[in-house]
């Protein structure tokens, strides 16, 4: 008990300030605002629920965005098309993989190269600049914007109307080489409006860059096909539409003598407006018992969100204590979270059947360089040595520091002959590098070399099994007069 009480004290300590601090401000409020209530809510309450309405979207609406730009940016979507789109049915158990995850109506690519219309069913079609139909993908060709949302019938889905997010391909130089997306029908999206009016009960609905009517509920019954068309939030279209910014807009105008409140958010993820409208005839009373229900609901959630949040801290704080993330010398992975990285990389080349390999990497004679220029001076050798790595690496290989003297390198979707080249161009780099150090106006002239074992990862193959192999390697290298690189078969 003492123990937990060591470990949480601080974060239950902060959770009591927080409840009681709420619980006497919301006192403090009721008492205080008896007399204002109707302004409060006017003031307030809208834009809470435009914030509200706005996350809500975010979880529901804008995950095809999300979900699109990840496709985009896939590196086997990529590749497939790179390698000339030669196993189509390998494509096609992508994109219904990806339509069955997400829930979507419709998954697609269209390369550049070939203008082939893929779905999750194979081969639709090949597009065409004439045909009208095709001419969203060559729009977004052309265009700069990476992505953009395109309500349209889908051919796919007998013509069911569909909100397309169609996302830009572009290959490892920024080439154009596709477009790829999923979609959503009008009426799910339609079916999601109306669960936000049901709940939050105001009017929600979006418009496009023009004015245009997006996107609605079944249930709106004030919706005309543009701002400009409809009775007095017409006066409001040019301010709405110049808004391009994500904070919101607090607006309101008259209708039949009623002061309708607008809350009005741009969301650059959609290119739309987000409206949510609220009528003022039906004001909240300041009802002593609602308002003290109120307070009881809005502290019990809170006390939840505290709970949920001191579980989640126990859980992860284990695995904060068992290690950091990195090494304080060399700014590198630390072992420990090596471990971690490594087993996931191991999962990510089974799904993907791309090689991986480890290079040990050992610096020579270390111990003396420790014993006679002083540990400052290994300090600065294993610091420079790790700048160099990071530098002579690529951008996708994983380098830590695995002991005192010793550095570990995961080389990703790298052949053995790639990898032992790799490591023969980083041990030369480090052999003709000038390791001298300037302390107290002395110059220590210093040369490093280091000694490498370099292993392929194997099917089914386990951290101890590969690190033995490089470690073999190493081994051999050193034995052989050091300032080499040996391999594993």
């Amino acid at each position: 008990m003492q123990t937990m009480l060591k470990k949480y004290g601080l974060l239950v300590w902060l959770s009591l300030i927080l409840i009681a601090g709420f619980v006497s401000t919301t006192v403090t409020s009721f008492i205080v605002s008896r007399d204002v209530i109707q302004q409060g809510i006017s003031e307030q309450t809208l834009p809470i629920t435009g914030d509200n309405v706005y996350s809500e979207i975010q979880k529901d609406i804008l995950r095809p965005v999300f979900v699109s730009s990840q496709m985009a940016h896939d590196t086997f979507l990529r590749d497939w098309i790179i390698n000339g789109e030669e196993d189509k049915d390998l494509i096609a158990k992508y994109l219904k993989e990806i339509k069955l995850k997400n829930h979507a109506i419709s998954s697609f690519l269209v390369s550049e190269q070939s203008h082939q219309y893929y779905t999750a069913d194979g081969v639709l079609k090949a597009v065409s600049e004439t045909e009208p139909r095709d001419q969203w993908f060559f729009r977004i060709r052309n265009q700069k914007a990476d992505y953009e949302t395109n309500v349209d019938a889908d051919m796919a889905n007998r013509d069911t109307m569909t909100i397309f997010i169609n996302y830009r391909i572009v290959d490892y130089s920024g080439k154009f080489i596709g477009a790829t997306g999923i979609g959503m029908t009008l009426d799910t999206m339609k079916t999601l409006i109306d669960s936000y009016q049901a709940r939050f009960r105001r009017n929600i609905f979006f418009v496009d860059q023009k004015g245009n009517i997006a996107l609605a509920g079944n249930n709106m019954k004030k919706i005309r096909s543009n701002l400009s068309n409809m009775p007095g939030i017409s006066g409001l279209a040019q301010q709405i539409l110049g808004n391009r910014k994500s904070e919101s807009q607090h607006l309101e105008y008259k209708s039949d003598n009623e002061t309708i409140l607008v809350n009005s958010r741009f969301i650059p993820e959609l290119g739309w407006h987000l409206l949510v409208e609220q009528e003022t005839s039906n004001e909240i009373k300041p009802l002593q018992n609602v308002f003290l229900i109120n307070i009881a609901v809005s502290a019990g959630i809170t006390i939840l969100v505290l709970i949920i949040l001191l579980v989640t801290v126990r859980r992860y704080q284990k695995r904060l204590e068992k290690s950091a993330s990195t090494d304080t010398l060399t700014n590198l992975l630390n072992r420990q979270a090596f471990d971690f990285v490594f087993q996931q990389a191991l999962l990510d080349g089974e799904r993907s059947r791309q090689p991986m390999c480890v290079v040990l990497l050992d610096i020579d004679f270390f111990k003396k360089i420790n014993d006679k220029q002083g540990h400052l001076v290994g300090d600065h050798v294993l610091k420079e040595i790790s700048l160099i790595a990071k530098r002579s690496l690529r951008e996708s290989d994983i380098i830590c520091r695995w002991g005192g003297e010793e550095f570990l390198i995961l080389l990703k979707n790298c052949t053995l002959e790639k990898a032992t080249s790799i490591a023969e161009n980083l041990r030369n780099t480090i052999a003709n590098n000038d390791f001298s150090r300037t302390t107290d106006l002395t110059r220590t002239r210093l040369s490093i070399t280091v000694s490498m074992g370099v292993a392929e990862c194997r099917d089914k193959d386990t951290e101890d099994s590969v690190f033995e192999r490089a470690d073999q390697a190493l081994y051999q290298a050193k034995e052989n007069g050091r300032n080499s690189v040996y391999f594993s078969e």
